[in-house]
């Protein structure tokens, strides 16, 4: 049984959807938005599994919706313009319904949701969310096999993992599909610094610094010890008065 939800800003559009539901007894449907912002709130108070998305609707854009869910659902986008159906694929969409479409093409794009395996990674969808502001307050990372978003407030520090990243936010960690070099591109860098190769830290988040000999290690709130490498010990330097 997967869980379904309508958003559409016309009434002709989701009732067209609801009908072509009824032949698919495992998609059930939970409710409807007339536009972005009730849907955010729609979809992630019921955390549905698919959601069929307009384009173009009042308030903000079925894109501008994706940025602020807590968790990324399966989509099939349902819209009268096909200016969109590029950015859709890149997003990974699972297909791309123009208006006016028939039952037949519905069923290719129920059937294509059923042959498509979840994929975890989704780095377009992240890349569609940190695109929304010069430094954004929230990103999507991978927790199991899903994604949330997370408050850029909250991350303690981030560690280089390979070609992607992992986040640490309290006693959760989670992975970023981006490399800890462009993190901190995209990071404001009057509250998250890099201490070394593999570090990012969250100023707010430091509890103390302690000196040695030739080095630093920084204390976060959470008891995680942080050490501060050579080659970026001037990053803390300037930051004493």
């Amino acid at each position: 049984m997967r869980k379904v939800i309508i958003v559409d800003d016309e009434s002709a559009g989701r009732q067209l959807i609801k009908e072509y539901l009824e032949d698919y007894k495992d998609l059930i449907l939970l409710g409807e938005a007339n536009n972005g912002v009730d849907a955010v709130k729609l979809i992630n108070e019921f955390k549905p599994d698919l959601v069929f998305l307009d384009i173009q609707m009042p308030g903000m854009t079925g894109f501008d919706v994706l940025t602020h869910l807590e968790e990324l659902p399966q989509i099939i986008f349902s819209t009268a313009y096909d200016q969109y159906a590029l950015k859709a694929f890149e997003v990974h969409a699972i297909d791309y319904l123009l208006k006016p479409y028939t039952k037949q093409r519905f069923k290719v794009a129920i059937e294509k949701l059923r042959d498509t395996v979840y994929n975890n990674a989704r780095p377009l969808t992240e890349s569609l969310l940190m695109e929304t502001a010069k430094y954004p307050e929230r990103i999507l990372v991978q927790s199991q096999n899903k994604l949330v978003t997370i408050r850029l407030e909250d991350v303690i520090r981030i560690e280089a993992y390979g070609d992607y990243s992992k986040i640490v936010v309290g006693d959760q960690t989670y992975l970023s599909n981006y490399g800890i070099s462009t993190l901190e591109e995209k990071l404001n860098g009057d509250i998250f610094i890099r201490v070394h190769r593999s570090s990012i830290i969250n100023l707010n988040k430091v509890k103390e610094l302690n000196k040695y000999t030739k080095s630093y290690d920084v204390t976060m709130l959470n008891g995680d010890v942080v050490r501060v490498s050579r080659g970026y010990m001037d990053n803390i330097k300037k930051l004493m008065y």
